[in-house]
């Protein structure tokens, strides 16, 4: 784990994650009658709760609208969702303004195009392992496992062990 991404990560109070790609593993599943379906991993939803007992506060942004997403937001108790939102800056720019925060205080985990105008504007920027290879160029950091299979579980253990919460986290359940 880089020093920069421990300093960055020291000063985070909110944790946004893209979901198609990041919180998946970027397929899309479609039923005969239409509907859809996504497959989430445990190991990052308990990521997401570690961060935020933590006292970080989360959200999601996602270009796609899904129901599938607003019941796993509402799951893991995720206070901040925007789906159906493309341009993810200006989302950014509205919660920011709601919250009183800035961009430096603000981790960013996500795996395409659309992701980069905030991956490359806040605080800590991060891309999945299998990130198009373009956002990876211009994150902070690179998770080593890919979207959906852990990399929002170990993008949450950054943040926490840069701010020293980490062993107090595990540690609650020994």
């Amino acid at each position: 784990m880089s020093t920069d991404l421990l300093q960055r990560g020291k000063q985070i109070k909110l944790a946004v994650f893209d979901v198609d790609g990041v919180l998946t593993d970027g397929r899309l599943y479609f039923l005969e009658d239409g509907s859809e379906f996504k497959t989430f991993n445990t190991l990052d939803g308990q990521g997401i709760k570690m961060l935020m007992a933590a006292g970080v506060q989360t959200a999601i942004i996602s270009g796609r609208k899904t129901p599938v997403v607003e019941r796993r937001a509402k799951n893991l108790g995720i206070p901040h969702l925007y789906q159906g939102r493309e341009d993810k800056l200006v989302v950014l720019d509205e919660l920011l303004g709601q919250l009183g925060l800035s961009y430096e205080q603000v981790a960013y985990l996500g795996d395409d195009l659309p992701d980069l105008p905030v991956i490359r504007r806040v605080g800590l920027g991060m891309a999945v392992a299998n990130a198009a290879s373009f956002v990876r160029e211009h994150a902070h950091g690179i998770t080593q496992a890919r979207g959906g299979e852990g990399a929002a579980r170990e993008f949450c253990e950054l943040i926490l062990r840069a701010q020293g919460r980490l062993d107090e986290a595990n540690g609650a359940y020994l």
